[in-house]
């Protein structure tokens, strides 16, 4: 297996998950395409795509490898819905950080799009931020539709942690993403 199927694939085996092997599972159109990509020397792209379709890419592939998938609660739009606030998250947010004793507190701009993402992601995953051990971490929405994200910890290391991965870093911390988006894709609404 070369390096970037190994990238591609890695994840997924960590997390529990199989790829089917050549046609394994996978719908006729399916077949043919990953015949006709792998098929002399196993040499092709692996690449799906952009982030969003990649990522939605891999969670069509877990549901059709999965006989439980149950296709009438499937909702690929809301996680669609999910990855565009991600990406309006942390392409178009306006955000300020400033030093509180213990971490940072950061505002994040309630203007637009990225306004709107934030005030939905930005207090769950607050929660999922408290669950590290020896963090604190807390969101609220204030008037005019900022959202401020306060990320603390008593012990010195920590502390220097939280600052070094500020706001976008924080957002991204955590292992919960990938079953998040799972659960999402499941029909099991957006819980965090």
């Amino acid at each position: 297996m070369n390096i970037r199927k190994l990238a591609l694939v890695l994840p997924l085996v960590l997390a529990g998950f199989s790829m089917p092997a050549l046609g394994e599972g996978m719908p006729a159109h399916d077949m043919n395409h990953q015949a006709m990509m792998h098929g002399a020397g196993g040499m092709g792209p692996a690449e799906a795509g952009q982030g969003a379709f990649a990522a939605i890419r891999e969670i069509v592939a877990i549901l059709e490898a999965d006989p439980a998938t149950d296709w009438s609660r499937v909702d690929l739009a809301a996680l669609r819905l999910h990855l565009v606030d991600m990406n309006e998250l942390v392409l178009s947010a306006d955000v300020t950080e400033r030093e509180i004793p213990g971490g940072i507190e950061v505002t994040i701009s309630g203007v637009g799009r990225a306004g709107d993402a934030a005030r939905r992601m930005v207090p769950a995953h607050a929660g999922e931020l408290a669950r590290i051990e020896g963090w604190a971490a807390s969101a609220e929405e204030l008037t005019g539709g900022n959202v401020v994200l306060r990320v603390t910890s008593g012990d010195r290391r920590a502390e220097a942690h939280i600052r070094g991965l500020g706001f976008f870093g924080l957002m991204a911390s955590g292992g919960h993403h990938q079953p998040h988006h799972l659960a999402i894709a499941r029909g099991h609404g957006m819980p965090h």
